[in-house]
């Protein structure tokens, strides 16, 4: 649907970005430029192991007090409640997040219990804070999640099997630093299912109820350079201008979609994350095709600029043959790059789809879907397409 005279959005984007190879380099400034004094690294073990750890240690100098790298890659409530033990102990004032989206989320998770105190719990819902949270930079050391710039923390539950959304414009991290030495060496799988996510914020962004001009914008820039740079990455990781334009990319989905939102496909995702353990840019890169073909006759217009930025739009075309031909373009990525295209190929139980069919439905994403969903059978045929 084309936008009309009765337009009205807010977009806010409050995140300092830096890109540059070795911009790393920049974290004590930035630091000590917003007042920090005593910062913890939050990171996970494989990035120990590869060494980045230890590059932002000693970019930090005297400023890091300590590390904590025991981050899983589906982080949960527990270990956010546990590091917050740590930090305290630390009297840590400023945070620096090296890693994913899980890593990313774990910290913001922590800024919030170092200034609010309490427990995560408390926090779970659409802005519940109203003053700024604990100084945090982050380093993604994967072009996916966009965390690095959203207003959202979504963290497992693992004693409930669920995912809690933590949603508030103040948890955007201050500093974003994007340095394309960092993702270098992340593998070809992961890479390629980091890459999709991105791709899928930037489709659901475009899509979304609260989609607007500005995020139109960047959504679809996102996708140019996803459609140009994300195989060139997965082919060769040390190809420094691909893994650059993939982070910026990344960055780009994750502010559209943060002031436009998503969808039935992160709400799907974050399910199949919660009961069976999908990395969530895997099941994004499954379900959004399926999720595209039940969304199409609500919104086959904005399908088409997908099509277009993706490069298979023809202007001769219909807006549902355009639409049909992002979908295969989509699927078609996922195939050159890896990827499975089907959920019983990453373990998912035929059984098991009625339960995340209705856990979907109590999803926050699922309420700024393009067509609306109120009941788990519509939700559940989406998944058995997919399967």
């Amino acid at each position: 649907m084309p936008y009309d005279d009765e337009l009205s959005f807010n977009f806010l984007t409050p995140t300092k970005v830096i890109f540059r190879p070795g911009a790393t380099e920049e974290a004590r400034i930035e630091i000590r430029s917003l007042g920090g004094e005593r910062t913890l690294i939050l990171t996970d073990e494989g990035i120990v192991r590869a060494g980045l750890a230890e590059r932002v240690k000693e970019s930090l100098g005297d400023l890091c007090v300590g590390l904590f790298s025991e981050i899983p890659q589906d982080s949960g409530v527990h270990v956010v409640n546990e590091v917050a033990k740590l930090a305290r102990s630390l009297k840590v004032d400023s945070l620096v997040s090296l890693g994913g989206g899980s890593v990313i989320d774990t910290a913001k998770g922590l800024a919030v219990l170092l200034k609010e105190g309490g427990n995560l719990a408390d926090y779970q819902g659409m802005q519940m804070l109203d003053r700024p949270q604990t100084l945090h930079i982050c380093i993604p050391t994967t072009a996916g999640t966009g965390s690095e710039v959203t207003f959202a923390a979504v963290v497992k539950d693992h004693d409930r099997g669920r995912k809690d959304l933590l949603f508030d414009y103040h948890l955007a991290p201050n500093v974003a630093i994007l340095d394309p030495h960092m993702v270098t060496g992340l593998p070809p799988r992961i890479t390629a299912f980091t890459g999709m996510d991105a791709l899928t914020h930037a489709v659901e962004a475009v899509h979304a109820l609260q989609r607007n001009p500005i995020a139109d914008g960047l959504a679809l820039q996102a996708i140019r350079l996803i459609a140009t740079y994300l195989h060139r990455s997965v082919k060769n990781g040390d190809d420094l201008l691909a893994r650059g334009q993939m982070q910026i990319a990344a960055t780009m989905a994750g502010m559209a979609f943060t002031n436009a939102m998503v969808g039935l496909v992160h709400a799907m995702a974050h399910s199949l994350g919660a009961r069976f353990g999908v990395p969530h840019g895997l099941a994004n890169a499954i379900l959004l095709p399926h999720g595209m073909r039940f969304n199409m006759a609500a919104c086959a217009d904005q399908y088409a600029l997908v099509a277009e930025a993706m490069g298979v739009g023809k202007p001769e075309t219909s807006d549902d043959e355009s639409a049909e031909e992002a979908v295969k373009s989509i699927e078609e990525l996922n195939r050159k790059i890896g990827l499975p295209g089907r959920l019983r190929e990453v373990d998912v139980p035929r059984e098991g789809l009625k339960d995340c069919a209705e856990l979907s439905l109590s999803d926050g994403a699922i309420v700024y879907n393009p067509r609306p969903v109120f009941e788990a059978e519509e939700v559940l045929e989406v998944y058995e397409a997919a399967w």
